[in-house]
């Protein structure tokens, strides 16, 4: 077997080749929730991968990483509602403050480590998220309804489903690419060292500190970005965007993929987001013989087979499941 045709890089490729076939494939069924449903996997897989840069690479453990998502989505909504809906000002607005909040951020926060570092992200995106609950003139915690797409200049048109689902897709490969790059980098192999050990790499001479939040920072812009397009996707954003436990859902996308891996957080995306749709149906069809109408109650707690599940990744897959396609081969 060649160094390309790996189970990794076949897994890879036709993964990216089913995504990029969605659109197609519900064209000719007539089955458009597939469109939104991988709309909103490759967006929250972009946000993932964005996390995967500081908490994958740099070591970082952000349990505030879904805020950005809040920022770049009510970037859009505020402006929208004050009547600037030109995507030429939100989108950039929306990297901008969400790169600027993430700055605040990591300048206090990186001067911790470990559970203090978690605390400082996490009281961060608490303190947004009650902000964003007490705004009342853009929905509170009810949320605010976002009436009209991003608008381009008639360069995109972002209500039609298939142009939006190929934008988005460009844009994570585009990600994926660009922090790939910067990872095999020397300041992405500053950023490693760093994790590895980050008084040896200042005592050879490295500012870790800068090179960390600017990392830091790069991962609430490309976040931010990521909100900008699930605020377009859903037509609404509200608070519970940015809720610590959307945080713990972009961690579980990175851990569950592979973490320091360029496609894991994609992977983890995708496994994490079909199987929340999947398991219902599967718990309530394969009870159904058995236990007839309860199973259908049955099937409101799939949460409890996916715990499990998650559990065997932990313990039989220490890289996720890219480490594990890339152990077959060594296997």
């Amino acid at each position: 077997m060649t160094a390309a045709l790996t189970p990794r890089n076949v897994v890879i490729a036709v993964l990216m080749l089913l995504l990029a076939a969605v659109p197609v494939y519900a064209a000719v069924t007539a089955n458009t929730f597939l469109v939104t449903l991988f709309t909103r996997v490759i967006i929250l897989g972009m946000a993932a991968t964005s996390l995967n840069l500081i908490l994958g690479y740099g070591g970082m453990v952000s349990f505030g990483h879904a805020v950005y998502l809040g920022i770049g989505g009510y970037a859009v909504g505020i402006l929208a509602q004050e009547g600037a809906s030109s995507g030429f000002v939100q989108w950039p607005v929306a990297i901008l403050v969400s790169a600027l909040f993430a700055l605040l951020v990591g300048a206090l926060s990186l001067r911790t480590r470990g559970v203090y570092f978690i605390m400082i992200t996490l009281a961060f995106a608490q303190l947004v998220y009650y902000f964003g609950v007490g705004l009342d003139r853009y929905g509170a915690d009810d949320g605010l309804t976002i009436g009209r797409r991003s608008q381009f200049a008639g360069l995109l048109n972002l209500s039609d489903r298939t142009q939006f689902y190929y934008l988005c897709l460009a844009l994570l490969v585009v990600t994926i690419y660009l922090i790939a790059r910067l990872v095999n980098s020397r300041f992405g192999m500053v950023i490693q060292g760093a994790r590895s050990n980050d008084r040896r790499m200042r005592a050879i001479g490295f500012p870790t500190f800068r090179y960390r939040l600017t990392a830091f920072v790069i991962a609430g812009a490309i976040c931010g970005l990521a909100g900008a397009l699930l605020a377009n996707h859903t037509g609404f954003i509200s608070p519970a965007t940015m809720h610590w436990t959307r945080s713990g859902d972009l961690i579980v996308m990175v851990v569950l993929g592979g973490m320091a891996s360029s496609f894991g957080p994609l992977i983890g995306a995708v496994a994490l987001l079909s199987l929340e749709e999947a398991l219902p149906v599967l718990i309530r069809v394969s009870a159904s013989p058995m236990f007839g109408d309860a199973a259908v109650r049955m099937a409101e707690y799939w949460q409890i087979v996916l715990g499990p599940l998650f559990l065997l990744v932990v313990l039989f897959a220490r890289g996720g499941i890219d480490g594990l396609l890339a152990g077959v081969r060594r296997g």
